[in-house]
C-alpha cells in the first residue's frame, strides 16, 4: 500500500466513530456543509471529507462538491451536504383511536410515501398491527426502497424493558398488551428487514419536533398533545427523551385541573385527559360527536372557522384555561425552556395565543419571571416521524453496523 493509500485509510480509521455524530447532525439539518460538519465534529478537514465520503458511499447522504458561491462571499464554498433522498426508508406505522397510518420515511425526517388505514381499530392489538404492516409492506413493495427498521407509535404509555402497552385507554386494548414483540412479529412475518421499536405516540412527537420542527435548540423541551383522543406529554432533554425508570414518565393527561369535573380512565377526576381532548371541547361546545369526521378533525374545523360564535369561544376559553393550568404546574416542577403543543391544544393556542400564555404566566413561578416559550408543533404526523426516529436510532449510533445487520436474512 502506497504512502497517500495509507493515509486516505488512517483519516477513514479516525473517522469511523464520528460516522454516527456526523450522520445525526446532517439527518437533523444542523451540519448543511462540510465546513460545518468539521467544527461540529471537532476534527480535521480531511477526517470530515473521509466521513462524509464513507456516509454517501454507504447511500445515506448526498455531498455536493461543486456548490455554487453565495452573492458576495469569497473563498471557495464548502461541499454542501444533504440526505440522499434516494436511499433507505423505515417503516413508520401509528395507531390513535381513528384508526391508523403506516409510511415510509426516509433520513431527515422525510415521508416518502404514507397510507391511511380503517377507521374502526379492533380490541385485538395483533389483527390491527397485522393490518398496519401489511399496508407498510405494499409500500416498500411499491417503491422499491431498501427498508432498515421499523417503528410504531401507540397512544399508550409503554413500559421498559418489556415493551407493553400499560394503559391503551383509547384503543381497547387489553392493558399490558406486548404490543413490540407482536409489531417485530408482524414486522419479520411480513419479511421487512432491521429491528422493530415501539414507543408512546407524544414521545415520539416530541422526539421528531426536537430533531425536525418547533422544538429544535430547545434543551429542555416540554411538549403536551391531545391525540384523537386523551392528552399526553414527554420530555427531551439534551436531545433525549426523558422515559423515567420504566418508559412512564410524563403521563401528564392525569394531572388534575379540574376536582369537580368529568370522570377520567384512570379512575380519577377531572384530568387534563378528560378536560382538554377533542371530546371534552365538542361537549363544552355542545356540539354531537359526528361519525363522519375525527373528533380531532371536527374539533379542529370549529376553532379554525367559528371561534366567533359563542359557544365554541365559551368552550375554548373554558379548555384554555384549564390546560393553562395545567401546563404552569408543569413549569413548576420542569422548568423547560420551551414549550410545544400538538393536536387540539395547537389549535387552541393559535385561536387564543394571549389568553394561554397569560394563564400560564400567571400560575407559574418561573412564567413571572419572563415567561416561557409556548410554540405551536409544526410537523404532519409528528407522531409517526417519531416511529420513524425510532427505527433510525441505530443507523444514527453505528451506521456501519446496523445497515450491515439490516442485510441479513429475518
Amino acid at each position: 500500500m502506497n504512502g497517500k493509500a495509507t493515509t486516505i485509510k488512517t483519516r477513514l480509521e479516525r473517522g469511523r466513530g464520528a460516522l454516527g455524530p456526523a450522520l445525526e447532525l446532517v439527518h437533523t439539518g444542523r451540519a448543511p456543509t462540510r465546513a460545518v460538519l468539521t467544527a461540529e465534529l471537532g476534527v480535521t478537514r480531511a477526517t470530515a471529507g473521509a466521513v462524509a465520503a464513507e456516509l454517501e458511499a454507504l447511500g445515506l447522504i448526498q455531498v455536493d462538491s461543486r456548490p455554487g458561491a453565495a452573492a458576495g462571499s469569497q473563498g471557495r464554498p464548502s461541499h454542501r451536504l444533504a440526505v440522499n433522498d434516494s436511499g433507505p426508508v423505515v417503516l413508520a406505522a401509528q395507531i390513535h383511536a381513528d384508526g391508523y397510518r403506516a409510511a415510509l420515511v426516509g433520513l431527515g425526517g422525510r415521508t416518502v410515501a404514507t397510507a391511511p388505514g380503517c377507521e374502526t381499530v379492533s380490541a385485538d392489538p395483533a389483527q390491527v398491527l397485522g393490518a398496519v404492516v401489511e399496508a407498510g409492506a405494499v409500500l416498500l413493495r411499491e417503491s422499491g426502497r431498501r427498508c432498515v427498521g421499523a417503528g410504531l407509535a401507540v397512544p399508550s404509555a409503554v413500559a421498559e424493558p418489556e415493551g407493553t402497552a400499560l394503559n391503551p385507554l383509547h384503543v381497547a386494548w387489553p392493558a399490558g398488551s406486548p404490543v413490540r414483540d407482536i409489531f417485530a412479529e408482524q414486522v419479520r412475518a411480513a419479511g421487512i428487514a432491521g429491528p422493530a421499536f415501539a414507543g408512546n405516540d407524544v414521545n415520539l412527537a416530541a422526539l421528531a419536533e426536537h430533531r425536525h420542527g418547533a422544538g429544535r435548540g430547545a434543551q429542555h423541551l416540554l411538549c403536551v398533545a391531545t391525540g384523537h383522543r386523551g392528552v399526553g406529554g414527554a420530555l427531551v432533554v439534551d436531545g433525549r427523551l426523558h422515559t423515567g425508570s420504566s418508559g412512564l414518565a410524563l403521563e401528564v393527561g392525569h394531572l388534575t385541573v379540574n376536582p369537580d369535573g368529568r370522570p377520567c380512565y384512570c379512575g380519577g377526576r377531572g384530568c387534563l385527559d378528560v378536560e382538554t381532548d377533542p371530546l371534552a371541547f365538542l361537549t363544552a361546545a355542545g356540539r354531537d360527536p359526528g361519525p363522519e369526521v375525527s373528533l380531532l378533525q371536527q374539533s379542529r374545523e370549529l376553532l379554525r372557522g367559528q371561534y366567533d360564535d359563542p359557544a365554541i369561544r365559551t368552550a375554548g376559553e373554558e379548555l384554555i384555561d384549564r390546560l393553562g393550568l395545567g401546563l404552569a404546574g408543569l413549569v413548576n416542577i420542569l422548568n423547560p425552556d420551551r414549550i410545544i403543543l400538538g393536536g387540539l391544544h395547537r389549535e387552541l393556542l393559535d385561536a387564543d395565543p394571549e389568553r394561554l400564555r397569560a394563564v400560564v404566566a400567571d400560575r407559574s413561578l418561573w412564567g413571572r419571571s419572563g415567561g416561557v416559550p409556548i410554540l405551536p408543533c409544526t410537523l404532519d404526523h409528528n407522531s409517526l416521524v417519531g416511529a420513524a426516529e425510532l427505527a433510525w436510532q441505530p443507523v444514527l449510533d453505528d451506521p456501519l453496523g446496523a445497515l450491515a445487520l439490516s442485510q441479513e436474512p429475518a
